[in-house]
């Protein structure tokens, strides 16, 4: 496992009795694997965040570089986590949520709806450490920079993001761009207001979509969108000029006169495959599964360089690229093809909904 050399990492809130002896236990695992903490650092790389049901108090993040795991104590697991825990997990602001059962074993769930469990036993900390540190070295790249400079002829989009837009609607027919929870409904307004600063989401939306428009540029469907319905070009759908290395942000073309939205976190990983791969025409991604597809071995956070570059490589390894499968793992599917219609025709009908977690 790589070490983690000069990352800080700090506690936030108290743990309950039960959380004591975890506490203690990730804090020496961390220690052990590189990590230095500190109480009350001004830019952590990861916070621990201790809540309880009845006060899921997040962590203010300064940084958009600090990586929050909040950890909750239960008596014992619901019967449905997923719906119980979720709500937790955005009302702290988390990347991640562990729930901790003293005797049971920690189950983790995710901001993409990822849940699987760790048993205490053998070597029980480094298990969890070792499904906290992907989240914790992972790079945000979701900076956007805009630039009205978009040809006029485009304005209103062109047989790309037509495209786009039918393949939107499939998805949804298909029930694959689930919004169970809606992130308004969830946060209240001040912590709303905070996220969308920090991160410029807005709502929680699953699945992006994107087609190329020539050497260099491609259309990408926009962040926090309803992607059923993407219409307007710089608000729905956005062009994905170039990403800019000194300042981490993508480039995006953009109408003049148009407020625009950022576009979806993913594009770095898009980006990276268009660049790679010239008869790659399209891409779509799905929180859906298919038998038999390689997978990345981490589970890296949305919108990370890591995600990116691990995903980019499982494309590289695919027999065509230019027309792969690949899964993200705890996460969904990469699909490349050389049209959005290509890519729908080759899946259709062989999706699994639910995604395997391991």
């Amino acid at each position: 496992m790589q070490r983690n050399d000069a990352a800080v990492f700090t506690f936030h809130g108290e743990p309950t009795p039960g959380l004591r002896p975890f506490a203690e236990g990730l804090k020496r695992v961390f220690l052990n694997n590189g990590y230095a903490y500190e109480e009350n650092p001004e830019a952590p790389r990861l916070v621990l965040n201790f809540i309880t049901p009845e006060r899921a108090k997040p962590y203010r993040r300064r940084a958009k570089a600090t990586f929050v795991v909040s950890i909750l104590e239960l008596p014992e697991m619901p019967s449905e986590p997923i719906k119980a825990l979720y709500p937790y997990l955005v009302r702290a602001l988390s990347n991640m949520m562990i729930a901790y059962t003293p005797g049971e074993g920690a189950h983790f769930l995710t901001l993409e709806l990822g849940h699987y469990m760790e048993p205490e036993g053998d070597a029980f900390y480094e298990r969890v450490y070792a499904r906290i540190n992907p989240i914790a070295c992972s790079v945000l790249v979701i900076d956007n920079i805009f630039e009205p400079t978009l040809e006029p002829e485009l304005w209103n989009g062109d047989e790309q993001t037509e495209a786009m837009y039918r393949a939107g609607k499939k998805l949804a027919e298909w029930d694959l761009l689930p919004a169970p929870f809606p992130i308004e409904t969830i946060l209240p307004p001040e912590d709303l207001r905070h996220v969308k600063r920090l991160y410029g989401i807005g709502g929680l939306s699953y699945g992006n979509l994107s087609a190329r428009k020539d050497e260099k540029r491609f259309w990408m469907s926009a962040s926090g969108v309803d992607k059923s319905n993407l219409r307007e070009i710089g608000r729905d759908i956005l062009m994905v000029k170039d990403y800019d290395p000194e300042k981490n942000a993508m480039i995006l073309q953009v109408p003049p006169k148009v407020v625009p939205k950022r576009v979806s976190v993913d594009a770095i990983e898009h980006w990276m495959i268009y660049r790679e791969h010239p008869r790659v025409g399209a891409i779509i991604h799905v929180h859906a599964w298919m038998e038999g597809v390689p997978s990345t071995p981490f589970n890296y956070p949305c919108g990370t360089y890591q995600l990116a570059e691990a995903v980019a490589e499982k494309i590289r390894q695919a027999p065509d690229p230019s027309r792969a499968v690949v899964g993200l793992k705890n996460h969904g599917l990469t699909i490349t093809g050389h049209s959005i219609d290509d890519i729908l025709e080759r899946i259709d009908g062989k999706l699994i909904p639910q995604v395997p977690m391991s």
